[in-house]
């Protein structure tokens, strides 16, 4: 594939995240919390828990880190996962009725998110690449365009308010902290909570 093409392709793959990924379901949360539907709640709350990990490898990306394509793909992959997983929570959806604003958004939300993760997750299958040949290469630089400029953001924000000046290095270790919680959290899912309570959201 052209670099042209393969860096088109990228940047879209990431406006494509801000708008199914970011905003949509930010919207909905708020909405949801409003009206007070416990079950719409719930979901996209569970689905921020996980979709965190997307934002753990823009961290990792801004200091050109190989894990962070692998966390990229890892984590588009558990978000489609996260918003269709839940016995308990699909049901409650179902019986909400189908022509209200609310469910009918969030409905339309989870198939384009799915049809986004998919088609985003092989995209970075290629990237993965990057692992064994070096970052350096157009394929691996064009995914690190995006947070390199979201980090130059980032550092004007960051000095204004504390002075200090937030360097790609503290960016990554602030980015290895939140993926040890995170993998600490996602254990004790994995180990305690699954075996127990099954595909069941209860309290997640």
């Amino acid at each position: 594939m052209p670099d042209l093409l393969y860096r088109t392709l990228v940047w879209l793959d990431y406006r494509l995240a801000v708008v199914f990924a970011v905003g949509l379901p930010l919207v909905l949360l708020v909405w949801a919390v409003a009206r007070r539907e416990g079950a719409l709640v719930r979901l996209l709350s569970i689905y921020w828990k996980v979709a965190s990990l997307l934002g753990i490898s823009v961290l990792l990306l801004i200091d050109a880190r190989p894990l962070g394509y692998v966390l990229a793909l890892v984590a588009e992959v558990l978000v489609v996962v996260a918003v269709w997983f839940w016995v308990d929570l699909n049901e409650e959806l179902d019986d909400l009725p189908p022509w209200r604003p609310l469910p009918l958004t969030v409905r339309t939300w989870r198939w384009a998110l799915t049809f986004y993760g998919v088609t985003a997750a092989v995209l970075s299958v290629s990237a993965l690449t990057c692992l064994a040949g070096g970052v350096n290469r157009p394929v691996c630089q064009a995914w690190l365009e995006a947070p390199r400029q979201l980090h130059q953001v980032a550092v004007r924000v960051f000095g204004f308010v504390f002075g200090g000046e937030l360097t790609p290095g503290l960016t990554a270790f602030f980015g290895y902290l939140a993926l040890a919680l995170y993998v600490v959290g996602l254990l004790q899912w994995l180990l305690v909570r699954l075996p127990r309570f099954g595909r069941v959201a209860g309290g997640f």
